[in-house]
């Protein structure tokens, strides 16, 4: 079931909302049950078959938390440990198994020559993020920082529809105290109403822009796999728009995974913080996939040495951490040079920033600061092209086309433009044939492009116009500027507020998959 759908807006959640307040006012434990039980149903909506692996993992993992938290006073360090690493290859092995295997199988195959198969395996939904949820509880339990073991909880903990699907990955000790505090079993008309605008801004997102943007990229990549080759204003609006749909894509989902999670009066973690105005690609890792990077941080960077064995060993680190990383989010070669490409860009970012510490150079000014984004934000794309193509082949023809060595291709309009103003260029343009390779209509990409951009680096996001209110776990600072949009809750910006959502459901015919649901 999918967020922007009409059974889980019209059906789902008011089901499920209704249900919760209700066995709220009679017993906590109840609500606590049928909401875990709601999302079960959630989750197997997708497909039934794998709500018992769901379970088995979640009954696995709890199994061995009360372990861990129970070994003896003799040796009890020794035997957690041994413990914590039992639990955490089971978990590492069930997701290698459905994510990885065809992947490995067939690396294999391609180095030796053999036809080896496993058959089709199909990726259970989610399987990433409830099992990186997981891991996370077993080392905080090993680490003492978990105190409450109530099975119901933990079931609600691993299973709340707001986050199963693609993320925030959550820590226990951020969600159990929201899940024992009694005042969330009742029904608060101002977090309802600040869960209820938060969600329809990022339906608006994703519905309207990130779906609008999704008309571009497929069908240019498609067709450099299939053995064209893109040129230069092709490329970079098949670039581009990926970028822009992802950014818009993911952000949607962030946003309306904490309003829904605020309409039962519970705070997530902030997952997505304006990325592309980051300066740098450290700063970009601080605010894209948030909680992604905070675990891949404490419970992979940290514990290979991160910092603390000079510089050679801290690049190391940072770039098996990218590395695995590029891998967590899919199985091929291709998300695996895109960590690599992050990794590279970390160290980079690294070097440079203790370069300018020893000669003393300082931040630059307000042109600096703008040129760092802008150059950040190129980076980025790059690497996109690589986690958006089916292959190395098809990525690499787009990087070539990007730099223009298959020519300059331009849109129709355009051509004729240009031989409206300029009667000699024209014609040129027209005899070389300079025609796109797909038939994607460039001139609306080119403006959807114009328009995202404006929105990604000049409005404010979210949380920013709304943060009076505090609608995320950490304080979000306001945005500054002539745009800085305070969001409040007055007639007028009710009004407002409808009017997205009349738009946002008006969009809901053509209904398209969260891009980060394949993770």
């Amino acid at each position: 079931m999918l967020f922007n759908s009409y059974p889980f807006i019209f059906l789902y959640l008011p089901v499920v909302l209704a249900g919760f307040f209700q066995l709220g006012r009679i017993n906590h434990a109840y609500a606590a049950a049928w909401l875990a039980l709601s999302s079960l149903f959630f989750y197997g909506y997708w497909n039934p078959a794998y709500v018992g692996l769901l379970l088995g993992s979640i009954a696995c993992n709890y199994v061995f938390g009360i372990w861990i938290a129970k070994a003896g006073v003799r040796h009890a360090a020794k035997r957690k440990k041994s413990l914590l690493v039992s639990a955490i290859a089971a978990n590492l092995l069930l997701l290698g198994y459905y994510k990885y295997a065809n992947f490995f199988v067939g690396s294999i195959n391609g180095a030796i020559g053999t036809h080896w198969s496993l058959g089709e395996i199909m990726l259970p939904l989610g399987i990433s993020f409830f099992t990186f949820t997981q891991i996370a509880f077993l080392v905080d339990t090993c680490q003492g920082k978990i105190k409450e073991y109530n099975f119901v909880h933990y079931l609600l903990f691993v299973t709340y529809f707001p986050h199963l699907i693609a993320g925030p990955v959550l820590h226990h000790k951020e969600m159990m105290p929201q899940f024992m505090h009694r005042g969330s079993y009742r029904f608060n008309t101002d977090n309802f109403v600040l869960g209820v605008t938060i969600f329809v801004l990022g339906l608006s997102k994703k519905v309207v822009l990130a779906d609008a943007l999704a008309e571009f990229p497929g069908p240019i990549f498609a067709a450099v796999q299939e053995g064209g080759q893109p040129m230069l204003f092709e490329a970079w609006l098949g670039a581009l728009t990926y970028s822009l749909q992802l950014y818009f894509d993911f952000s949607g989902y962030s946003d309306m995974a904490i309003g829904l999670s605020l309409m039962f009066n519970v705070r997530l973690p902030l997952n997505f913080h304006s990325p592309y105005k980051a300066a740098n690609i450290i700063e970009f890792w601080r605010r894209w996939h948030m909680t992604l990077s905070r675990f891949l941080r404490d419970y992979l960077y940290i514990p290979l040495g991160g910092n603390r064995h000079g510089k050679t060993r801290r690049y190391l680190n940072l770039m098996a951490t990218m590395l695995l990383g590029g891998l967590w989010h899919g199985a091929g070669w291709t998300f695996v040079i895109w960590g690599g490409l992050h990794g590279i860009y970390l160290v980079i970012n690294h070097a440079w920033l203790a370069f300018k510490r020893s000669v003393g150079w300082g931040g630059g000014g307000w042109l600096a600061q703008r040129f760092a984004v802008l150059l950040t934000f190129l980076a980025v794309v790059v690497a996109w092209v690589f986690f958006r193509a089916p292959d190395l082949a098809t990525a690499s023809s787009m990087l070539y086309g990007m730099v223009g060595q298959h020519g300059v291709s331009l849109s129709e309009s355009l051509v004729r433009h240009l031989g409206a103003a300029f009667p000699h260029l024209g014609d040129q343009v027209a005899m070389n044939g300079l025609a796109p390779l797909s038939k994607v209509n460039a001139d609306r990409a080119l403006i959807l492009v114009i328009l995202s951009l404006w929105i990604v680096w000049a409005w404010p996001n979210v949380q920013q116009m709304l943060h009076r209110h505090n609608p995320v776990l950490e304080q979000v600072e306001p945005a500054r500027g002539w745009l800085a949009l305070d969001w409040r809750f007055a007639p007028v910006h009710a009004w407002l507020l409808a009017g997205v959502f009349v738009l946002s459901v008006s969009f809901l015919t053509r209904v398209r998959d969260f891009i980060y649901f394949q993770f």
